[in-house]
């Protein structure tokens, strides 16, 4: 079915050239480290190596063997899911893990020669697993190569995070239709999960925080939705995104007053997230020091604020430097990295009331370029306000 006016077409993966890009970056890795092999892991449906490489988005278990010039094998676990594997991944040897995953892959090794061969690896292999591997062998750590090789994003990768930033602005117009007072916050993620699932979207979260303007109980979105039904003069902010594939998702933040005009502390509060969200936008352009996004925080603590959630961090294929706190409340040690036209970014300034009762969420994804700052998100920036 085709879709509607104004919807994102369906996404239907990444092309053999995209993917063969990838494996063209990660063999270089490869040839740099001296590596002749590597092992890429994921479970759970987390770990961006194995989809990033391959496309198949992690079920259970996972386990790449790369090897240049030979046709990678994909390790599956659960029997069931090999078919689908095997339907997703044309390009590579797709087999069953079995029963003991690191057993498997060991004798896939030793059929290529590699018994004692040194090995790169990306991604939260489990001890035992990394200890077999290790046995007899040298291991090579390549999680910042690897991230390295994702920052800058492809045209395709651009369009992809756009049509997953049209579903994500669709599934925060559906969760904010009136009547939204009376609607548990249950209620208000079904609404979400419908508008992207319907459109062959993909989960990645949906964040609310609902509390009293009044009495409030907490500065951001809870990972969990609850029970509570809306009230009218409650303010419910939000962390959505909506995914096209693994790892390839909007991220939309917003605040929003419910049944009377916002308070003059959140306004007040709103106000200072939206001048830092304009300051820092403003810097996103190649050869700009990220030291310079968090020093554009500081009306924060100036109007005696702090924050709870990133400042900014990278996004698109994964959870991406630079992951930045603001001046009170550094998330990491500030990294030595400018910024690249290519780079996607969430820039979310929470500022909240020091004793963490009381927040706002303000923020997107944003794409630099050579000509400045592009918004991938259509939705309407501000404090929000429903019945």
């Amino acid at each position: 079915m085709s879709a509607g006016a104004g919807e994102p077409a369906p996404f239907a993966g990444f092309s053999a050239a995209e993917l063969a890009r990838r494996r063209a970056g990660f063999e270089a890795v490869l040839e740099e480290q001296g590596l002749e092999h590597a092992v890429l892991y994921g479970a759970n449906r987390s770990g961006a190596a194995v989809p990033w490489l391959t496309g198949w988005p992690v079920t259970r278990e996972a386990h790449v063997l790369v090897t240049p010039g030979e046709l990678d094998v994909l390790l599956v676990s659960f029997f069931n899911h090999v078919p689908e594997a095997t339907r997703r991944v044309p390009q590579a040897d797709v087999r069953f893990a079995g029963d003991d995953p690191i057993r498997t892959l060991l004798e896939v090794l030793r059929h290529r020669g590699a018994e004692h061969a040194a090995i790169g690896f990306v991604g939260p292999l489990p001890y035992d697993q990394h200890a077999a591997l290790s046995a007899g062998r040298r291991l090579t750590d390549l999680r910042a190569e690897h991230t390295r090789l994702r920052l800058r994003k492809s045209p395709e990768e651009i369009a992809a995070l756009g049509r997953a930033a049209e579903l994500t602005d669709q599934a925060v117009r559906a969760m904010l239709a009136e009547p939204v007072v009376g609607r548990t916050e249950h209620e208000l993620v079904a609404r979400a999960e419908h508008s992207y699932v319907s459109r062959g979207g993909f989960h990645h979260i949906h964040y609310l925080g609902v509390t009293a303007m009044a009495d409030p109980d907490r500065c951001v979105p809870a990972q969990w939705p609850s029970g509570r039904r809306v009230r009218p003069g409650d303010v419910l902010t939000f962390e959505v995104s909506a995914g096209v594939a693994p790892d390839y998702s909007g991220q939309l933040l917003r605040t929003v007053a419910v049944g009377c005009p916002p308070s003059r502390e959140l306004t007040r509060m709103h106000d200072v997230a939206d001048a830092v969200l304009d300051a820092i936008e403003a810097l996103l352009r190649p050869g700009v020091h990220v030291e310079r996004l968090v020093e554009a925080s500081s009306p924060i603590e100036d109007a005696g604020f702090t924050t709870v959630d990133d400042l900014v961090h990278g996004f698109g294929g994964g959870y991406l430097p630079p992951v930045l706190g603001s001046r009170s409340r550094a998330v990491r040690p500030t990294p030595d990295l400018t910024l690249e036209a290519g780079m996607t970014v969430v820039v979310q300034p929470n500022v909240t009331r020091p004793d963490h009762r009381l927040g706002v969420q303000t923020g997107e994804l944003l794409l630099v370029t050579d000509e400045g700052p592009r918004r991938l998100h259509g939705f309407a920036r501000g404090l929000h306000r429903v019945q």
